[in-house]
């Protein structure tokens, strides 16, 4: 075997393996820390395979938006939390026949998927991106122009569910001392400032 192919083959195993390994960890582990860690190590084991496939706006989007804001958001909620370890550990052997039985109907339903699964020829034939263009270039050709309105209504979206989120947070109450940023800024020697006049011996 030439060694333009062996190292792509080696690569691919590698990724593939440590990618593998790394999910069941995530599964097994029963410190919830170390499975958030080991789903980071997935996440950029599965961006390394995108990478090799050319489909690298893929990786990049695994690394930016998975690692770089869930994966540790996740590290932090489970960080914070109070998390009892043996209340957890008391109900695993009631759910275990349930959680393998469920576990054997997904590996087969995966098995028949694989053996069955052929590409239409239809799909084959076509070739919309030309071997020129990169895959985040043809991505965002098609994004921002066949599909600039869904994007856009996406994004206004997100934008209102944001708002929604800090309104509901910001909840009103009595005893609560705010900010008032006008009054602060248009405040005066005048209105910060007290004299007194203190007769000798008596003090304020």
């Amino acid at each position: 075997m030439e060694i333009e192919t062996l190292l792509p083959a080696l690569a691919f195993y590698l990724f593939a393996g440590v990618a593998v390994i790394s999910a069941l960890m995530v599964v097994i582990a029963r410190n919830p820390v170390r499975s958030v860690l080991f789903l980071i190590m997935t996440f950029f084991s599965a961006a390394a395979l995108f990478v090799m496939l050319g489909a690298e706006f893929l990786a990049l989007l695994l690394i930016v938006v998975y690692v770089g804001a869930v994966a540790v958001l996740f590290l932090f909620v489970v960080m914070m939390l109070d998390v009892d370890f043996v209340e957890l550990k008391q109900g695993f052997a009631e759910y275990l026949p349930l959680g393998a039985l469920l576990s054997f109907v997904l590996a087969v339903e995966l098995i028949i998927l694989g053996a069955t699964f052929r590409i239409p020829k239809e799909f084959v034939a076509q070739t919309p991106i030309t071997a020129d263009v990169s895959n985040i270039e043809a991505f965002g050709r098609v994004l921002y122009t066949d599909y600039a309105f869904f994007f856009e209504a996406a994004g206004l979206i997100l934008l209102v569910a944001m708002i929604g989120a800090i309104l509901l947070t910001l909840s009103t109450k009595k005893d609560v001392k705010r900010q008032k940023v006008c009054e602060q800024v248009s405040r005066t020697p005048k209105d910060g400032l007290k004299r007194v006049d203190v007769k000798p011996g008596e003090g304020i």
